[in-house]
């Protein structure tokens, strides 16, 4: 996960990341993710990214202004803070459900430009209290919401913290990707079951599907949206 999340097996060679496999479903999430981000190189995370390019795409669409608040959402480590950084964005919150990973965030970038939030998307409380923001960003954390109720959570925080013409870009895995990862199930998506969740107020701007390599070679499938809350 970045984050409750982000994505994957916490084995350091990821040779079972993110496969169909049954596993015993993970309960205790925080200590699971804390123990990925403890063990293992960030550059050896099945999530790890080198190429942020489909996320920019996304971005770029979004025109968003340099001091526009923008949440990364079950951020992890990820190097997507340190790349908005250095496009000179000033306003950037990273939260996850993981101490471990906001730690070693936090211990790289060691920036004023970044605040980092510990909380559970399930279970808000430090994120239900937080100003409104201009752009939402979420790489493989709501795939793992499978339960209703958690996707109800997600997407009543997500409407009520998005601005007025604020953007929400989603990439998760999408109808052809893994069925379960790190030992969870997941759901997966497509651009309409985004809209279906987001309401009438969110207006879809572009959608495509990503197939993202991840560092033992092993290719997932991903659906990338940017979302527009036009009412």
């Amino acid at each position: 996960m970045e984050s409750s999340h982000s994505s994957c097996s916490i084995n350091a060679d990821k040779s079972s990341c993110c496969s169909s496999e049954s596993k015993p479903e993970i309960k205790d999430l925080k200590s699971h993710w804390n123990k990925a981000y403890s063990n293992n190189p960030e550059n050896k995370l099945g999530w790890f990214e080198t190429d942020l390019s489909p996320m920019f795409q996304l971005i770029s669409k979004s025109t968003l202004q340099k001091n526009a608040s923008i949440i990364n959402i079950g951020a992890g480590s990820t190097t997507l803070v340190d790349e908005l950084i250095s496009q000179d964005f000033t306003n950037i919150i990273a939260t996850d459900i993981s101490d471990v990973a906001l730690q070693n965030l936090s211990n790289r970038v060691n920036t004023t430009h970044l605040k980092t939030i510990v909380d559970d998307l399930t279970n808000p409380s430090e994120l239900s209290k937080i100003e409104k923001v201009d752009a939402w960003i979420d790489r493989a954390v709501l795939h793992f919401f499978t339960e209703e109720k958690d996707q109800e959570t997600y997407f009543n925080l997500l409407k009520e913290k998005v601005n007025l013409n604020g953007f929400v870009i989603l990439a998760q895995f999408n109808l052809q990707g893994a069925t379960k990862c790190s030992g969870l199930t997941v759901k997966r998506y497509n651009a309409e079951m985004f809209q279906e969740k987001l309401g009438t107020d969110f207006k879809l701007i572009e959608s495509f599907d990503y197939t993202y390599s991840m560092p033992s070679g092993d290719e997932r499938e991903y659906v990338y949206s940017l979302f527009q809350k036009t009412t």
